[in-house]
């Protein structure tokens, strides 16, 4: 019993040791005198006191804290001090994300300092004083070093000698304070820009002054500029660039036609949307003397209009891609480029960059080549045109889109046997009037002339990836921009993994050939009501892809390298490309190449940015198309569990709401955010991910892209 004894004594002094200097570290800017951490650590007894005092002794002796002159005791814990980016989540906290540190240290909002989100700051690490946090680091906000943003939009609210700005962004939560002249003429709820001007440490909120005003909240221009400038998209081009591409001559001429690969005299078609302005790809199709087919894959030559140093090549590599919001493009390349010279309409002469492959009937490659050609398109085809081909309708074109369509859809057996991942996630499209109104939306259908043009894309890029990574010009490593992807996250698949088990799936998310993994689950919930759910999960289990110069492989599509080659108009990655694939052609490599991976990175922000962007204006359509269905019933399928509520898909718009808890009068449900579910404390209701539900338009919000929805029942049997 005295050994037991002992040992508990040894234990309990080891745990109060810790507990005192965890707390100390926790407040490493602060001393305590003994009496104060005997309080603290909630001490009744002197022989506790006296424990005490021998822990506080020990951690002086160990160098893990010190006596002040006042006999204070104080942490000698040093701060880590980090440079990084602020992810403002939520009004409570944000987190800093740094490419130095595995986990993001969370940040609370008292120790925000004025940082608003997307700013590059300086941060203290500090112990977790918050025992929620499961031992997460904790930072504080030291230094503001570079502001993402000085122009914030959203609606004004109109005081007697001052004014507010409510800000759009989801990511800003805090108000703009506009002092008495510095409102212009804007009127209570009109959508404004303002300037940050200053935001001084006892302010609560930060100052501004209004510098355009956009117009009446609610208007569809209006708004749709709105969306423009949250994300920093630009309305117009500078007149310098609009002003330099006017320059550019149209003329084909011949000296450069003779520098090129003729293929005007082969079959060449587009296939695009029916309201497509630009045409960056085009095929050509003919069959070679052996009895194989030559494909070519034939790009806009754009990189021979936009030269470095130019003001077009300046606003390309800043925009880095064109934008594509619900009503319009917010494009990379001003008009004069993207939608005439560089666009290969039909039955004129155009620059282009190709890619051509012999191929057998099998679509087997024998043999490539790359290079500059000219090409003159025979027809433009809508996927809507082609598809019907495809699905037997007759045209002069029938037996080559037929046969080009076979090939594809071998290369695409091909590469899901090797692979690739099958997702196909759903991308709606609205039908609009002329002010921009939704009259209807509904989910983007992808079919064989969508996957035909996609697979000969992808072929280019791969095929074009791997030139150069092979090419030798006496280097080391020959610089390219590859577009990677990331294999997934073991412990992120395994969660989705025990997740999809619950609908009656198996994923091994440990086996070596999970993308196969993943492919047998695809076809297995392909039209089950949880498809949409367990995709949507099972994307943001993966990596995100991205540019670099890093000869990595991309996971998703099971290519060992790849790179973007085929949207030049669109995508300045594929400049880059373009220019390098030149360089190693023509063994012309130049030395100052130092800026590509720098490039890569912009170019890989911007394309977020233009998804968030993208994502916003779906989002007001939506809100705004919802309107109209104000207290109508919908059938929808749960597609998220919050503390606030669940999130409702409805099958039939494809629109998201949100069920709030408090709005739920059959029951009191409680959260159990592990198992991605709420469950009614009276009638045990469970309430799933995937389940299907039935639910009422309660309100929509466009200013905020929200769309409220209140529970009616959960259908049985779903």
């Amino acid at each position: 019993m005295k050994k037991n004894n002992t040992k508990s004594t040894g234990a309990q002094f080891g745990e109060l040791m810790a507990k005192v200097q965890k707390f100390l570290d926790r407040n490493f800017d602060e001393s305590f005198s003994q009496d104060q951490l005997f309080k603290i650590m909630r001490g009744r007894e002197k022989k506790q006191y006296s424990a005490l005092t021998t822990v506080l002794d020990k951690l002086v002796k160990n160098e893990k804290i010190q006596v002040l002159p006042n006999k204070n005791y104080q942490s000698l814990f040093t701060p880590q001090t980090l440079i990084g980016v602020i992810d403002h989540v939520n009004p409570r906290f944000a987190y800093l994300v740094s490419p130095d540190l595995e986990e993001d240290p969370i940040i609370y909002a008292q120790d925000m300092h004025n940082a608003l989100d997307g700013d590059t700051v300086k941060v203290m690490l500090v112990p977790s004083k918050n025992s929620r946090n499961n031992g997460r680091v904790e930072g504080e906000v030291l230094e503001i070093i570079e502001r993402k943003k000085t122009e914030f939009v959203g609606k004004i609210q109109l005081n007697k000698n001052f004014a507010f700005l409510i800000p759009d962004s989801k990511k800003i939560f805090t108000d703009f304070y506009i002092p008495e002249g510095k409102i212009m003429d804007a009127k209570n709820g009109d959508k404004v820009i303002v300037k940050f001007t200053h935001w001084y440490d006892n302010d609560k909120s930060p100052h501004a002054e209004v510098i355009k005003i956009l117009g009446k909240s609610g208007e569809n221009e209006v708004e749709m500029h709105a969306i423009m400038a949250e994300f920093g998209l630009p309305v117009e081009f500078p007149n310098t660039v609009t002003d330099e591409s006017e320059n550019i001559s149209g003329i084909i001429d011949n000296d450069e036609i003779k520098k090129r690969r003729d293929f005007r005299h082969i079959l060449t078609f587009t296939i695009d949307p029916a309201d497509a302005k630009d045409f960056d790809d085009a095929i050509s199709i003919q069959t070679l003397p052996n009895g194989n087919t030559e494909v070519g894959v034939h790009i806009a030559d754009v990189t021979h209009y936009v030269v470095p140093g130019t003001e077009l090549e300046r606003e390309a590599a800043k925009r880095a891609t064109s934008v594509y919001l619900v009503d319009r493009c917010v494009p990379m390349l001003p008009e004069k480029l993207s939608n005439d010279l560089c666009s290969l309409k039909p039955n004129v002469d155009r620059y282009t960059f190709s890619a051509v492959f012999e191929m057998t009937d099998q679509a087997q490659i024998v043999s490539e080549w790359y290079g500059k050609t000219i090409i003159h398109s025979d027809r433009r085809y809508s996927y809507e045109e082609a598809q019907e081909i495809l699905e037997g309708a007759e045209s002069e074109h029938s037996t080559v889109l037929l046969h080009i369509n076979a090939l594809a859809k071998m290369l695409r057996k091909e590469r899901f046997r090797n692979g690739a991942v099958n997702f196909e996630t759903v991308e709606v499209k609205f039908k609009l009037n002329e002010k921009g109104e939704p009259l209807g939306v509904f989910p983007k259908v992808r079919k064989d002339a969508h996957k035909l043009i996609e697979e000969f894309m992808l072929l280019a890029n791969k095929k074009v990836a791997e030139y150069v990574f092979k090419h030798k010009n006496g280097k080391e490593k020959n610089i390219m921009v590859y577009r990677i992807h990331d294999e997934p996250d073991p412990e992120k698949m395994r969660t989705f993994a025990n997740f999809a088990l619950r609908f009656g799936y198996k994923l091994n998310a440990d086996s070596k050939q999970v993308s196969k993994e993943l492919n047998t689950m695809m076809e297995a919930i392909e039209g089950k009501p949880e498809q949409n759910v367990l995709e949507n999960l099972a994307v943001r289990a993966m990596a995100k892809a991205k540019y670099t110069i890093n000869p990595l492989s991309h996971f998703g599509l099971a290519f060992e390298h790849y790179t973007h080659f085929t949207s030049p108009i669109r995508r300045y990655p594929d400049m880059m490309v373009h220019r390098l694939l030149q360089m190693y052609l023509t063994d012309t490599v130049k030395a100052e190449l130092k800026d590509y991976e720098q490039r890569c990175k912009q170019s890989s922000e911007m394309e977020k940015l233009a998804a968030d962007a993208e994502r916003a204006s779906i989002k007001y359509k939506q809100a705004e198309y919802m309107t109209k269905m104000l207290g109508m019933q919908f059938q929808g399928i749960i597609t998220g569990v919050t503390e606030w509520g669940i999130f409702v898909e409805i099958i039939e718009t494809k629109c998201e709401g949100l069920v709030r808890f408090s709005d739920m009068k059959d029951d009191f449900y409680d959260l159990d955010i592990a198992n991605y579910r709420a469950i009614g404390r009276k009638y045990h209701v469970i309430l799933n991910l995937g389940d299907k539900v039935l639910v009422n338009v309660k309100n929509t919000d466009m200013e905020k892209r929200t769309i409220d929805l209140l529970f009616i029942e959960k259908v049985q049997n779903a």
